[in-house]
């Protein structure tokens, strides 16, 4: 097994060049990049859209000689070939160096780092309230299955499923916050927060979450709760569980000693996957909220042409996805004691 995860992290390293080349190619074919955003930009407050828009790459009524324009392009490292470019841009990662933002003109690392926080919080909370929430509702819907509660909660269940996590943030807002007034509209703290103590601190936290939480969570409510459901159904129907049954275990013993453990399979294979959902969120969640985390950064990055912050948000991003997928496997050998990685077959 230990082989088995030697090669998996040794894979990740032509993964990761192989995704960040991709997208590092195609933020440099995209038009209109950062240089010519910032002189749009600069034209507007000065009130001469009309001439900027014909001043870089051919766009010659730029307020800025071609001198000041390669010299934003040698600083911004657009001066250089393609490959050359990324060459020097993974060097510096490889050292922890992001580069520069060209919307904040501050470095990419240190603007990540002030979601960090926020996005931490959000991202292990969500995960905390799915497991925590789905895999005993999963469990209890299968036992009693096709009576009165699994057919109201499994109602309850597609119904959240079927409507978008945003327009369910967009109900819980109106609702509780604008019109019943017992959530703020927005933001992550009150404006008052670090005059409170520690406790109210906390308090003042859970009441700012409480509906983007809920948002977060609404659609992963239904694909968690029954795939626990179907699962556990499955086990207790297989032969292994009848016949410890019949031979006189009682049924809450079999089903929590020998179906539930083989019932986690599904649900372990899908756990790493979702660590990347730690910062990454949903941008239009944290638009809705005024949220400043980790998924509006991206998303207003990529508007903003900042691609310093949008390759380094996928730096983050692949290298959780990668290892999470590591730790699917690692979840799924915990489980299913079967599993012998490395082995090339499985313990029958």
């Amino acid at each position: 097994m230990t082989s088995y995860f030697v090669r998996r992290f040794l894979l990740i390293v032509p993964t990761f060049i192989g995704v960040t080349v991709l997208v590092f190619v195609l933020t440099r074919l995209v038009p209109g990049g950062p240089i010519e955003r910032m002189l749009q930009e600069a034209a507007m407050a000065g009130g001469d859209f009309a001439e900027a828009t014909s001043g870089y790459d051919g766009l010659g009524g730029s307020a800025l000689s071609d001198d000041q324009i390669a010299e934003l392009e040698a600083y911004y490292g657009f001066d250089k070939p393609v490959l050359v470019s990324y060459v020097e841009w993974l060097g510096k990662v490889l050292v922890l160096d992001l580069g520069t933002s060209t919307r904040y003109n501050d470095p990419v690392w240190d603007t990540i780092k002030e979601r960090f926080p926020i996005s931490i919080f959000y991202g292990v909370a969500t995960l905390i309230l799915t497991y925590g929430v789905c895999i005993p509702l999963g469990i209890v819907k299968a036992i009693r299955h096709k009576t009165a509660f699994d057919n109201v909660s499994s109602a309850l269940v597609f119904f959240g499923y079927a409507i978008p996590n945003y327009v369910v943030g967009i109900g819980l807002l109106a609702l509780f916050a604008a019109h019943l007034e017992w959530f703020p509209l927005g933001g992550f703290v009150s404006d008052d927060f670090y005059a409170l103590s520690g406790f109210g601190k906390v308090v003042d936290v859970l009441w700012h979450a409480t509906l983007p939480l809920l948002a977060y969570t609404a659609g992963s409510f239904a694909v968690m709760t029954m795939l626990m459901k179907n699962s556990l159904m499955d086990n207790l129907a297989a032969e292994y569980v009848r016949t410890a049954i019949a031979k006189g275990m009682n049924f809450r013993r079999a089903v929590f000693n020998h179906a539930l453990r083989n019932s986690l399979i599904p649900i372990a294979t899908s756990f790493g996957s979702n660590i990347s959902l730690i910062l990454t969120g949903s941008f239009l969640i944290e638009k809705i909220f005024n949220i400043d985390g980790f998924g509006l950064l991206g998303f207003e990055s990529l508007v903003e042409r900042d691609y310093p912050v949008v390759m380094g948000i996928l730096v983050i991003s692949a290298l959780l996805f990668l290892i999470g997928n590591i730790l699917s496997d690692i979840c799924v050998a915990l489980v299913d004691p079967r599993v012998r990685f490395g082995s090339g077959e499985s313990a029958q």
